[in-house]
């Protein structure tokens, strides 16, 4: 029985694994043509075994995740995902892994695809095939009530202690403006907001949803969104093998038919407290210059 994870959060949701080599891909052929056959061999396998098999990390509301006294598995991803194979006419399997096995997982063929939140870097792309984005969101930063931890800008970083995964896109925002970053293991987000609070770290920086839903969750907890900082905008993915052109072009199919009857619409509203993570954002987003991710 899986409980208490309602409210998790991991702040790991962007991790870069820089031991995910595309040497792991498979032996392709440089030429276009055995490029086509690996990507139509592996749709012909999915489609022959009639299953396809998904990495998820199972422990990150709301993308991810077991309800409170409950076996089942759901989540904005989760149902995504579901939905994707019944379109396909496919049956699912979910395996779950931590979030840094989940890229290894697909390397090594365990699984077939990763749906986790999986933020499409250019470091990614150039080791994987993702999918046309289903979430489109950005960064924002959790600090204290009482004077923002005093932090007005992302230069007032420097200096300040940052909570959070030590292999995350927002440790690497952390730490590119001069901040420390404290890394945490398998603990739940009360812990990141109290150390917020208590001034064992500055600020937390995440998913603008995530941590939306995260303070609503956790109401008694002096933090709060940082009123003025809006930046690094993002897209999450499906993420497949580099060689898997194909299936992306069949799951591509199916999440635009789902964009335009209005289901991602649906289950964003269901999972993100009403709001359509489904579509750019039209807030004022601060890209980041200088920052390879």
């Amino acid at each position: 029985m899986r409980k208490g994870l309602l409210f998790i959060l991991m702040l790991m949701l962007a991790g870069f694994l820089a031991a995910c080599g595309s040497s792991n891909e498979g032996e392709s052929s440089s030429d276009s043509t055995g490029s086509e056959e690996a990507s139509d061999s592996k749709w012909s396998e999915i489609q022959e075994k009639g299953e396809i098999v998904v990495g998820t990390s199972g422990t990150l509301f709301p993308a991810s995740y077991y309800p409170e006294d409950s076996d089942e598995m759901t989540g904005y991803d989760v149902e995504i995902m579901r939905e994707v194979a019944d379109r396909l006419g496919l049956e699912l399997k979910f395996e779950e892994y931590g979030v840094d096995g989940l890229l290894s997982a697909i390397n090594s063929g365990r699984i077939d695809a990763v749906i986790n939140d999986m933020e499409v870097t250019k470091a990614r792309q150039e080791q994987f095939t993702f999918s046309e984005p289903y979430k489109y969101s950005y960064s924002t930063m959790i600090v204290r009530e009482s004077d923002l931890s005093g932090i007005e800008k992302l230069e007032d970083l420097e200096g300040k202690t940052h909570g959070g995964g030590a292999t995350t896109v927002f440790s690497q925002i952390a730490e590119h403006f001069g901040a420390e970053t404290k890394t945490y293991g398998n603990v739940t987000n009360d812990v990141y907001l109290r150390d917020v609070e208590n001034g064992n770290t500055d600020f937390i920086i995440n998913d603008y949803y995530l941590q939306s839903l995260a303070l609503k969750a956790l109401p008694n907890i002096e933090v709060q969104l940082h009123p003025d900082l809006k930046f690094h905008p993002t897209n999450s993915a499906i993420v497949m093998p580099n060689d898997a052109s194909q299936m992306k072009e069949e799951i591509d199919a199916v999440l635009q038919e789902m964009r335009e009857d209005g289901t991602l619409t649906k289950l964003s509203e269901e999972f993100f407290g009403g709001k359509d993570a489904s579509k750019k954002p039209e807030a004022d987003i601060r890209e980041i210059e200088g920052l390879e991710l």
